[in-house]
């Protein structure tokens, strides 16, 4: 049967919630990969994408290698994802394996793990008991952690109040909106769990406001669970208890949604196939928020009905049969790569799909099958128009080694050739290195310079003072990659002498915060209105969301934008050939092979902020 949403769909800690949107986002990919050498970038990919087991690995394979101390901290990260895969006797090995020196915070965190372990073999008492030796930090990640395994410690022995207290404390640490409103809808997935093992959470002995409404949603949320429809009056009551409580987000996403998905007779509708439950819940449930807040938005009496299909529970091929016996006209899904493969091969008679990923190279989409995806591939290509339309032709290349630099080098490759560019030299590097002197010079030729100072020196048999000069065939550098290598690359290009060369990256290297692009002046790069903030449709949007839910209400994030926007799509579907749409990921129209291609903003980096460029300079990007 089809699923509706659940209330622990976005049981995920924050960390896993920041992390799965960040993946998918910026990457296209989610799923199996071919085997690349072990890198620090793709072990952090699988972590982001809930691979756990794959990152567990990674993590290990890069500490065999590593100094002591970089080790001891990788085979932490190992254990904890060992632990988030259930694979306990694995996590403790690896535990095992991380010594640090007593005092260190690699130590605070191995026992952090340790409790953890004991929470997941069901010694709920031994792990509180064991916490309780540990000193509480002040501030930052650990003061965070702390708190998380507080909570789950708590929940774990039949200290509800305890753990609500604990997610409360654990919030001022959470560094985004978007942390702290899966760090909510955890809490109250707890709270739910708690009621239906049969806990008495008893509210009215607590003289916390913020505590008392948390616990009184525990039974309110496990009520939905089962009887959605009949959740609405007991959540007015308790909204008119509680106006300001942090929780009135949650409420909406996990309980008040539930209701409207709880309509199972055959009816036309649009089907949202998401995963959910599981590992990407907390991603999946950014998307749908964007999809409902679209749907809204839309006029009242032209809204369509939709349901959710739970992929996480359902095979794609039963998704898709369930919806279509339901009266399904329309499908928006899946969201998975290879999920999306199984529903382009799918045989049986189907409505349209828009799948929310591109299939892989060499895959055929069929008949009435379409791809909207969040893709740095397709930003690449934007970025070989743009450099050609303004006379750059020639140029280098520095991409992360592994899979997804191969990946956005390739369709970068192709775009410039195709344009009538060339890329006259290339080279890849290790993010986890830091030091990246060595590809810079490779691809740089300062090699070359070097030797020919170093000839001249014994020709002429004295020292002549002397600058390295790059190569002379170079106009542009295309360097993509993630926030944290940008921030190292960009200085040591300009410490190589090549600060002036245009530097041009995907979206993934922007971290909008105030503080966070400072290193990395001069970069040029492309991304999505909404994240600037530009354009009439996103304005509006987030008029709407701060009137309704004050300013942590415009605070979200690149999945958001694009479920909003998976809605657009799937109501152009009929005049798919025409439809050209001002949406909060970009301009989007579909080409000849049904994919979406996002015309984008376009943004250089001055003093720390990114500053758009003039309506000429974007128009010259192209399609």
């Amino acid at each position: 049967m089809w699923a509706t949403l659940k209330t622990d769909s976005v049981r995920r800690t924050a960390c896993l919630a920041i992390a799965a949107a960040a993946t998918l986002a910026a990457c296209t990919s989610i799923g199996p990969q071919s085997a690349p050498a072990p890198s620090m970038e793709r072990a952090e990919q699988y972590a982001q994408s809930g691979r756990h087991e794959d990152a567990a690995r990674s993590f290990e394979a890069l500490a065999a290698t590593a100094s002591a101390a970089a080790a001891s901290e990788l085979r932490l990260r190992a254990a904890r994802e060992w632990l988030a895969a259930r694979r306990l006797d694995e996590a403790e090995r690896a535990l095992a394996a991380a010594r640090s020196p007593a005092g260190t915070a690699s130590a605070f965190e191995s026992r952090l793990i340790d409790v953890e372990l004991k929470i997941a073999r069901g010694d709920g008492q031994r792990a509180w008991t064991e916490l309780g030796s540990l000193s509480q930090p002040a501030a930052g990640p650990a003061a965070a952690r702390y708190f998380e395994v507080r909570e789950g410690a708590a929940f774990a022995t039949g200290r509800h109040v305890e753990g609500v207290r604990a997610a409360l404390a654990r919030e001022p640490f959470l560094a985004t909106t978007e942390a702290r409103r899966a760090g909510r809808s955890e809490l109250l997935s707890r709270l739910r769990t708690a009621v239906e093992h049969g806990a008495r959470l008893e509210p009215a002995a607590e003289r916390d406001t913020i505590v008392r409404g948390w616990l009184e949603l525990g039974p309110i949320a496990a009520a939905a669970a089962t009887m959605p429809t009949a959740a609405g009056p007991a959540v007015q009551r308790w909204r008119s208890r509680y106006p300001g409580h942090p929780a009135n987000d949650v409420v909406r996403t996990d309980i008040e949604m539930t209701g409207l998905t709880a309509q199972v007779e055959r009816a036309p509708h649009i089907a949202l196939l998401l995963p959910v439950s599981g590992r990407l819940a907390a991603a999946a449930a950014q998307i749908r928020d964007g999809f409902f807040t679209a749907y809204y938005q839309s006029a009242a009496g032209a809204r369509p009905r939709v349901r959710v299909y739970d992929t996480a529970s359902l095979s794609v091929s039963d998704a898709i049969a369930r919806a279509g016996d339901a009266g399904a006209t329309v499908i928006v899904g899946p969201l998975l790569r290879e999920e999306v493969a199984a529903a382009a091969t799918w045989a049986g008679v189907r409505p349209p799909v828009l799948a929310l990923n591109f299939l892989g190279a060499g895959e055929t989409a069929p008949d009435r099958f379409y791809q909207f995806a969040l893709s740095p591939e397709n930003e690449a290509k934007s970025i070989a128009d743009r450099l050609v339309s303004q006379g750059l032709v020639r140029g280098v290349a520095l991409v992360p080694a592994g899979d997804w630099g191969a990946r956005v080098l390739a369709a970068f490759t192709e775009a410039l050739e195709a344009d009538g560019g060339q890329l006259v030299g290339s080279a890849s590097y290790f993010p986890a290195e830091n030091d990246y002197s060595a590809p810079i010079t490779e691809v740089l030729r300062l090699d070359a310079s070097k030797a020919r100072h170093r000839r001249l020196e014994q020709v002429l048999g004295t020292k002549l003072a002397f600058q390295p000069r790059r190569r002379g065939d170079a106009q542009f550098i295309f360097a993509p990659g993630q926030p944290q290598t940008t921030r190292q690359l960009r200085p040591q290009l300009r410490f190589h002498y090549a600060g002036d060369l245009p530097t041009y990256s995907t979206s993934d290297a922007y971290e909008p915060h105030a503080t966070a692009n400072q290193d990395i002046d001069g970069l040029i790069f492309p991304d999505m209105p909404w994240v600037f903030g530009v354009g009439a449709r996103t304005i509006q949007v987030r008029e709407a969301l701060r009137a309704a839910w004050g300013e942590d209400g415009v605070v979200r994030g690149k999945l958001f934008a694009f479920g909003y926007d998976a809605y657009l799509l799937s109501l152009a579907l009929p005049a798919a050939g025409t439809a050209d749409i001002d949406g909060l990921t970009g301009r989007l129209r579909f080409e000849a092979d049904r994919r979406v291609r996002r015309q984008l903003e376009w943004a250089r980096i001055v003093n720390g902020q990114p500053q758009l460029l003039d309506a000429a300079a974007a128009a010259a990007a192209g399609p």
